[in-house]
């Protein structure tokens, strides 16, 4: 069976929201963790993906959307679903959302403990910068950005 990359909602992937927060929470202190609400993951303004495989979702990923800029959030893939390349499919997925609604900053706050991320986005074209947005700096916080 194929594995499709849709616009979902947020609530339909509350199991995976949830396990990505207890695994965010055994990495960082409560401060340095950025975790937006499945209330916030459903505001107008985002686009919320899952990747689908056998009407399961397996992993998840979203985008704000800003005038200049797209916030990337919440991209997890647990870990048995690992090797399936879903991260990539769901970056690709939110980078040409961003480029349909013309914008042309990709944006995104991951921690220095989240190696396998940093690795991913680096490898994706993502070059670190400095805080931006509500964000303050912060040692346990990685910012980076990718030109669309």
């Amino acid at each position: 069976m194929s594995i499709t990359i849709e616009i979902i909602e947020p609530v339909n992937a509350k199991h995976l929201i949830e396990a990505l927060d207890e695994y965010q929470k055994t990495l960082y202190p409560p401060e340095s963790n950025h975790l937006d609400s499945i209330e916030i993951l459903s505001a107008p303004n985002v686009r919320f993906y899952g990747a689908i495989e056998n009407e399961e979702i397996i992993a998840i990923g979203s985008v704000k959307l800003f005038e200049d800029y797209g916030e990337i959030k919440r991209i997890f893939v647990p870990v048995p679903h690992r090797g399936k390349r879903l991260a990539q499919k769901i970056m690709a997925a939110i980078e040409q959302e961003l480029v349909k609604n013309n914008i042309c900053a990709s944006r995104l706050e991951t921690g220095p403990e989240s190696i396998e991320a940093v690795s991913l986005y680096s490898k994706l074209g993502y070059k670190t910068r400095q805080a931006f947005g509500n964000y303050q700096a912060d040692p346990l916080s990685v910012f980076m950005e990718k030109k669309l």
